[in-house]
């Protein structure tokens, strides 16, 4: 018979609590940023997949058009026809700039070597969603040179894709493009090209980072640096490549260049 003295021992204690408490905080201050980490890699993995899928879709092209990327020209900013990579493939952008908010899925030229379904006419009222032109990387940039649309969220929804064509190099001209690359000024047969493994041809926006002299602060893998996914003409896939500060055409990684003295023809 117990003692009517005697006290259950079975409950937590304050203290036994509180420790539990500070474990199981500490766990989760262990595992979020490993969580985080894998999430992010996920997704990098995702934009990498649809990379593939969009360079796929580019070679099938280049071998129907005879080394013609796919390329849509509209009106420059000097009037004059010009190739705007952005255009290449995706829906309608909301830019109301080179046509960015006109040209929708119906008249880019990549679409139907990457979707399976009909899209609508350009002059629906609903534009339609194209996955795999959207990178969930996607963070738009802090400081674009568009007057009233100086930052985004996201590139794909401002110009229609998260993915842009290596049309020209980098240069500090806001207001054209000074070198073609892959596409010739006023459209046409790709160049010859030296180094497939190394040349770009699709690649995410921060890829353009510090085109126009500037920076548009495109940190979309890292709050502290510039990373872009990449997909080459030999129809690999390159993910997080770093993107050096300023106007560097070739890295150890990639070039925007189709031959090493390719700027020399410009000046």
């Amino acid at each position: 018979m117990n003692s009517p003295h005697t006290k259950s021992l079975n409950a937590f204690t304050l203290i036994e609590l509180l420790v539990v408490i500070a474990i199981i905080a500490l766990l989760i201050g262990i595992l979020l940023p490993a969580l985080g980490s894998a999430r992010k890699q996920a997704k990098a993995s995702v934009a990498g997949s649809r990379l593939q899928q969009l360079g796929l879709g580019v070679q099938i092209y280049l071998n129907d058009y005879d080394n013609h990327l796919p390329q849509y020209m509209v009106p420059g900013f000097d009037g004059q026809l010009a190739v705007i990579g952005a255009l290449f493939g995706g829906k309608k952008g909301e830019l109301p700039f080179l046509e960015i908010n006109e040209v929708g899925a119906e008249r880019r030229p990549l679409n139907s070597y990457v979707i399976n379904h009909d899209v609508p006419p350009d002059d629906a009222d609903t534009n339609v969603e194209l996955e795999p032109f959207e990178s969930p990387l996607d963070k738009g940039a802090k400081n674009i040179p568009f007057p009233g649309y100086e930052r985004t969220d996201a590139f794909y929804d401002l110009l229609g894709a998260s993915y842009t064509l290596n049309d020209h190099a980098l240069d500090a001209n806001q207001y054209g493009d000074d070198f073609p690359t892959l596409v010739p000024r006023g459209g046409g047969r790709m160049p010859p090209v030296l180094d497939t493994t190394k040349t770009w041809v699709l690649a995410e926006h921060p890829i353009f980072n510090y085109d126009d002299g500037g920076n548009r602060e495109s940190y979309w893998y890292d709050t502290r640096t510039v990373e872009a996914s990449l997909a080459f003409l030999d129809g690999h896939v390159m993910i997080r490549a770093a993107v050096p500060e300023g106007q560097v055409q070739t890295t150890d990684y990639y070039t925007y260049l189709p031959q090493p003295n390719w700027l020399d023809r410009f000046e």
